[in-house]
């Protein structure tokens, strides 16, 4: 069978079998066709040779597999999501560290917080200031290894009076070798429920504000 022959063969297979809705296979289908086409018009002085088509079959083959690929990565991905969601929901009523400076202060007792460092320190503080901006409480926290550390504040002044309930800032300043690191303070939220739109799954936290799941630093 010639090499024309075998492609309408195939073509008219791909045509016969019909109402597929395989983006993949429509593809294939209109790459036959096209190139039936293209060999049924040569020239006859300057005829396609093998290599030609077997170059434009590979191409197809090559478009196929990625797009075959990208089917499977986005089931992978829709698998992960949801699998997130679950992990997601057992963290309801717990705490958690997240990226920030806001301490709430609700009565006595501690108030754990947390410090992200980029490389070890060799000193650490902390300034915690009221809503007004004044300094109430200074923490000297010693050094500290790269990664995330935990601390707790007592909730009392540098008096050692308790302070008022409200809202509290925490600001870090770490230092190696004579220079300040990028230091990143963390604080402590309760979840209070989980949500999973488009994909993408965030804690409703206690008090108000929300955080993507992937923003969690830790479980407490």
């Amino acid at each position: 069978m010639s090499t024309i022959a075998a492609l309408n063969s195939l073509t008219a297979s791909a045509t016969g079998a019909g109402g597929t809705n395989d983006p993949a296979k429509e593809l294939n289908d209109r790459f036959l066709k096209l190139l039936v086409a293209q060999m049924n018009n040569q020239d006859p002085l300057n005829p396609l040779d093998n290599a030609q088509v077997t170059s434009q079959m590979a191409q197809i083959n090559t478009v196929t597999g990625i797009n075959g690929l990208n089917d499977t990565v986005e089931k992978l991905l829709t698998q992960f999501g949801q699998m997130q969601s679950l992990q997601a929901a057992q963290l309801t009523g717990r705490s958690v560290l997240i990226t920030g400076q806001e301490l709430r202060v609700a009565g006595p007792g501690p108030n754990t917080f947390g410090v992200q460092l980029p490389s070890s320190a060799e000193a650490m503080t902390v300034e915690i200031r009221d809503a007004a901006g004044a300094l109430v409480r200074t923490l000297s926290l010693g050094g500290g290894e790269a990664g995330i550390s935990r601390f707790t504040w007592d909730g009392k002044n540098n008096a050692g009076t308790q302070v008022a309930a409200g809202r509290y800032t925490a600001s870090v300043k770490a230092v190696a070798a004579g220079k300040e690191l990028a230091a990143t303070p963390l604080v402590t939220r309760t979840v209070e429920a989980v949500s999973n739109l488009d994909g993408t799954t965030t804690l409703m936290l206690a008090g108000g504000g929300s955080v993507s799941y992937a923003d969690v630093k830790q479980v407490l």
